[in-house]
């Protein structure tokens, strides 16, 4: 049976991502204006965007962040979804990894410390391992 209840985490990552893709072209855009920027199609990926200032650049790399990992988690939580024997547990794990996903990208597109996004990168792995855990052992 679906539990929909664990599709809304995954429709609340989607919609952050696009939070992201918002406030990378609102931060890239008059960058690459003030910079004189004309698109180049033969430069080598990144040469161009690595003119613009340190903080525009961020919000891009957690965009493209956005989709690495989080492709797992749209996987496992829709598993969950049609599997779980404890959605309760398996919402509150979806919206955890969720809620570290959001703080992990307001950090790195605002003040980019390294350590502290490690950390919450971990922590969000750990989330994620233990949903594809219950996932496996909802399906055996």
């Amino acid at each position: 049976m679906l539990n929909v209840g664990l599709l809304t985490p995954v429709i609340g990552l989607v919609a952050w991502t696009f939070v992201m893709w918002a406030w990378m072209y609102a931060t890239r855009l008059p960058a690459m204006r003030k910079a004189r920027m004309k698109p180049d199609p033969n430069a080598a990926r990144g040469e161009q965007m690595s003119q613009l200032p340190p903080e525009v650049r961020w919000k891009a790399d957690n965009y493209n962040h956005l989709m690495e990992q989080p492709t797992l988690f749209y996987a496992v939580a829709i598993v969950l979804a049609l599997v779980s024997k404890s959605p309760g547990t398996d919402a509150a794990l979806a919206w955890s990894y969720v809620g570290l996903r959001v703080v992990h990208s307001l950090l790195q597109a605002t003040v980019n410390k390294i350590e502290a996004r490690f950390a919450l990168f971990m922590l969000g792995s750990l989330v994620l391992l233990a949903m594809t855990v219950r996932a496996a052992l909802a399906l055996s």
